[in-house]
This record gives C-alpha cells, sequence and structure tokens, in this order.
C-alpha cells in the first residue's frame, strides 16, 4: 500500500500562491492523484465533521422523498428523479440502499446513519464548506494544475456509514462531470481516518494516460431520467501524453490516509472503494473543479445554477499572503497597516480610534472579511 508520493504543508511551494512544488507535479501527472496529508488542519477538519453530523441530525425526513443513491454497476431509477436531478443549487440528502429494508422499504438505520451523500451545493450555501473550498490554497493548487478558469461545479459529503456503506465500483470522474475536451479534477478530503476496513480509495495508477472516457452521464433527450452515451467529444485532456497501449488488466493500489489529507484525482484516473464493513463510518468531503473555458453542454445531469459555476478565487500577490500570516501569527504592529502596493486594508473594517494603539492590532480585524480580501 505505498501511497502515491505524499508531501507535507512545510514541503509546500513558498510562492505565496499555495501551488504544488515541481515534484507534487511530476507525481500526479506520472499517477494521476497526489496525496496531501495535513492539508487541513486538525481544528478545521474537525470543525467540519461536526457540521456535516449536525446536517445529518436536523434535516427532516417527513417531507424527504427517501431518494437512495446507488453505487453499484446497475443503472438504477433513481437517478432520473427530480430530487437528484434538481439537487445542482441545493444541499439534500440520499440513502444508503442498504439502509432500507428490501421487503417493506422501511428505514433501518437511525437517519443519521442511513445516509449516503448530501450534495451538490456546499461549496456556496454552507458558509464552512464554502470557506474550505474556495480558499486561497485551493486557488493556487487549481492554477498550478494549469486551470485558466477554474470552477466548481459540484460539491458533496460522502459518509461511507458502518456497515451498510456501499462499494463504488472503479470509475472515472470524467464521465459524470463531462466538458471537451475533459478538465474534471477531483479534490477529495478524509474528514476520517480512511482505512482498508472502512473502505478507502483504491487507484488504478496511471490509468489517466491509457484510460480515455468513452461514456458520459447525461439526462435523455426526453427530459425522464438519465442514461449512459458515448462520448463524440475529445477523450483526454490535451496535455495527457497517450499510452497508445492499454493494461489487460488494471492494478489498483489502496491508499489509507489521516483525516485532513486532501487527494487530488485526475478526471481519467480509474479509482474505486470497497464496502465498508468495519463499525466506524468515513466521511469525506469532495469537491470538483473543472475548465471554465471549456465545453459544459445541456446535456449533463448537473445543471449549472443562474449565475453560473463558482469561480475558484484568483491567486492571493505575495505581499497579501504575507500580510494574512502576519495577522494569524498575531504580529501585525500599526505601521504594517501601511504595507505599500497591497490594494487591500483600505476594505478591512478596523476601529479607527484603536489604530492610534502602538500594540498589535490582530484582535481588531475581522477575521472573516480578512480572509474573503485575502
Amino acid at each position: 500500500m505505498a501511497p502515491s508520493r505524499t508531501l507535507n504543508p512545510s514541503e509546500q511551494n513558498e510562492d505565496c500562491t499555495g501551488g504544488l512544488t515541481p515534484e507534487q507535479l511530476a507525481s500526479y501527472r506520472n499517477d494521476g492523484y497526489l496525496i496531501i496529508p495535513d492539508a487541513l488542519d486538525a481544528s478545521t477538519t474537525t470543525s467540519l465533521l461536526q457540521e456535516t453530523k449536525n446536517m445529518l441530525s436536523s434535516f427532516s425526513v417527513d417531507d424527504h422523498p427517501m431518494t437512495k443513491f446507488s453505487t453499484g454497476d446497475n443503472n438504477n431509477a433513481h437517478f432520473g428523479d427530480d430530487y437528484f436531478l434538481t439537487s445542482g443549487d441545493k444541499i439534500r440528502f440520499f440513502f444508503e440502499e442498504d439502509a432500507f429494508d428490501s421487503t417493506t422499504g422501511a428505514l433501518l438505520k437511525p437517519k443519521h446513519r442511513a445516509i449516503n451523500k448530501i450534495g451538490h451545493y456546499l461549496h456556496a450555501l454552507n458558509p464552512a464548506f464554502r470557506e474550505s473550498t474556495l480558499s486561497p490554497f485551493n486557488a493556487g493548487v487549481a492554477r498550478s494544475l494549469g486551470f485558466q478558469d477554474p470552477r466548481v461545479l459540484q460539491s458533496m459529503i460522502i459518509c461511507k456509514q458502518p456497515e451498510i456503506g456501499g462499494r463504488v465500483p472503479p470509475h472515472q470522474d470524467s464521465t459524470f462531470l463531462y466538458t471537451n475536451p475533459p478538465s474534471a479534477v477531483g479534490f477529495w478530503i478524509a474528514l476520517e481516518d480512511a482505512t482498508a476496513e472502512n473502505g478507502c480509495l483504491s487507484f488504478a495508477k496511471g490509468s489517466h494516460r491509457r484510460a480515455p472516457v468513452t461514456n458520459r452521464f447525461v439526462r435523455k433527450q426526453n427530459g425522464e431520467g438519465t442514461e449512459f452515451v458515448d462520448v463524440e467529444g475529445a477523450r483526454f485532456p490535451p496535455d495527457i501524453e497517450v499510452e497508445e497501449k492499454a493494461q489487460e488488466e488494471e492494478m489498483y493500489a489502496m491508499e489509507e490516509v489521516k483525516a485532513g489529507t486532501l487527494v487530488l484525482i485526475h478526471g481519467n484516473l480509474l479509482h474505486k472503494s470497497e464496502k465498508n464493513v468495519s463499525r466506524k463510518s468515513r466521511f469525506i468531503y469532495t469537491f470538483h473543479v473543472i475548465e471554465g473555458e471549456n465545453d459544459y453542454d445541456e446535456r449533463n445531469w448537473l445543471r449549472p445554477p443562474q449565475e453560473g459555476f463558482n469561480p475558484v478565487p484568483p491567486i492571493v500577490t505575495c505581499a497579501a499572503h504575507q500580510l494574512r500570516r502576519t495577522v494569524l501569527a498575531r504580529e501585525l504592529p500599526k505601521k504594517t497597516l501601511g504595507l505599500p502596493g497591497t490594494g487591500i486594508l483600505d476594505s478591512l473594517p478596523v476601529a479607527s480610534d484603536l489604530l492610534s494603539s502602538s500594540s498589535s492590532v490582530t484582535y481588531l480585524v475581522q477575521w472573516t472579511v480578512l480572509d474573503r480580501v485575502l
């Protein structure tokens, strides 16, 4: 179970963008995935996990259509129901198939232990997940990967519930989020330790260079449900050096990761996970980025909201990044507020009557506003 080359945050780029190092990029391009431990600190990871549990406890089943989400190989009818197809700009809850009695249809588990996933607009509607998605670090990563206009088009919490969390067969993310040419990249973040017992990911290393996207998941042309159709456009991204000879059978490497780990997953890469047979959940948060300049047509199952898919914020300047790090380190004396060339501080709501103090003004800054500006 040797991982694709992993690097700690201390090894990250120091160019203020939060981008990937040349070594990381080379590993990602070769393997099709990259593991970055401790991409989220323990406090943020715990906060997101608790927010997930709060959502699971508070949602109502009284008016829920009890839509199940299948992770199997069969093309289930629930994919076509309105609750699923109109979830692109909402936060909705999808049940595990095995959470129900197959004869009576009765729910066998408490609701918080019965949900397969929550989706698909957490990155816009939930403040905690929005902050962890549309961040300077992720912006730097996206730009490092070559995105010109990175757009977040969906986000999900995958619960992988104890004992019933379903197996996910080998698949490519670009099948479900197709652009022409393909451009999807998954940002997969462990909120709990992912192990062999609770259904961690497995990857066919390098398969993004030999496995074309041959099918795509679309809405039926009559408007009733969904289906898989042949890809008529490009099947590889333009920057891929395609291996002409495919392997007869892909070999999968299982990757156990700790909570807080970010895994980047190429849209052409074959990957899977096994059923959770343990008594421990495997909660993760994932969002997908596509190239905004590529064609995303109306046949895709996921429809963009009226305002379009969310742009990843621009990379911050070195001066702005350093200022933020200084503030967070509680080392921002008054004179630093005059830092030339940032063009930032005019909008910070700092109490003017306290600026005359020669002491640190860190505690005067409204942190959420600062993060949005930086």
